[in-house]
């Protein structure tokens, strides 16, 4: 008894010397972010992938302004015109004579949203029940556990094409019905973290000073578990893109009287022969864009890597 008395008191010590040593620990939060980037920076495919996306990014954010007409104008006399400089369609235009650059950049704000606002849904619903099945564990983690193995047995593309044809086209609804079975992951790792982690000297030290649980999972624990499920979260919204245009591509996505590009794809394939920039580019660009996520988000894997971030 005598000794582990001791023990507590010096973890006790221990922390009240951390917690009082504020501005160093401030200090080094904001050298490990600076060092953070340049990591990424140094990283072949991260720098690049980080490139590709901030354009894509500043592309969708100003597409009101850069895009040479609006996405939905028709002008029949120049249907189909191929891509060309100085005719004011620089990538051709559709079987509506709608200008392909303008809904290419239309579209990569639906993508992009829709990735967006699905994995952050996805990551705050999983990795919510996932610290909570995580730290608790008992008959709610059995549960969760038992309800994730069912929605793992359904292919993901198939479950939310069934969800689609229930809800209806529609930008919310497909956010939803994405996001229905992609926090199972988000769960299932923060879930596998927290394990790990709630029996650690750190969160002991916690529980001594008498921090809550709420206050334990959320300051103690949720910071040294983020990183993953950024990687994750990263790697996901790639998925999450290709998803929505798949869904589009087949008339259960995004609606008709908003641009897309996999329901572009879907409009050029009959074209193909004839004028086959009206599939492929938009293709292109969705390409592209999911490139640059999968190389930032395996250039955050690289530099997250504890064994790489020694030093």
């Amino acid at each position: 008894m005598a000794q582990a008395s001791l023990q507590t008191d010096e973890l006790y010590q221990g922390v009240l010397k951390r917690s009082t040593d504020m501005p160093e620990t401030g200090s080094k939060t904001e050298r490990a972010r600076v060092s953070l980037l340049s990591r990424l920076m140094s990283h072949k495919g991260g720098r690049l992938g980080l490139i590709i996306v901030l354009a894509y990014v500043a592309v969708a954010l100003a597409a009101p302004v850069l895009a040479p007409y609006p996405p939905g104008a028709v002008n029949l006399v120049r249907r189909l015109a191929p891509p060309a400089i100085g005719t004011g369609n620089l990538l051709g235009t559709d079987q509506l004579g709608r200008d392909i650059l303008s809904r290419i950049m239309h579209g990569a704000r639906v993508s992009m949203l829709v990735g967006l606002a699905t994995v952050l849904i996805s990551a705050a619903l999983g990795v919510g029940l996932g610290m909570i099945a995580g730290y608790y564990g008992g008959l709610l983690d059995r549960a969760l556990a038992r309800f994730t193995e069912l929605l793992l047995a359904f292919p993901y593309l198939i479950f939310v094409i069934g969800a689609m044809s229930v809800m209806g086209p529609g930008f919310w609804n497909l956010v939803w019905a994405l996001s229905f079975k992609g926090w199972v992951e988000f769960y299932r790792l923060s879930r596998a973290l927290v394990m790990s982690e709630k029996n650690r000297e750190y969160v002991e030290a916690a529980r001594v000073l008498g921090r809550s649980d709420g206050v334990i999972c959320v300051r103690e624990i949720l910071p040294n578990i983020v990183s993953s499920i950024m990687v994750l979260g990263t790697l996901r919204m790639g998925n999450m893109i290709v998803m929505e245009s798949s869904l589009s591509f087949l008339g259960l996505g995004i609606p008709p009287r908003m641009p897309a590009w996999g329901s572009m794809i879907n409009d050029g394939r009959r074209y193909m022969l004839t004028s086959p920039w009206v599939a492929t580019l938009p293709g292109l660009a969705l390409a592209l864009l999911v490139l640059g996520i999968n190389l930032l988000g395996e250039g955050l894997r690289d530099v997250l890597d504890p064994k790489m971030m020694e030093g």
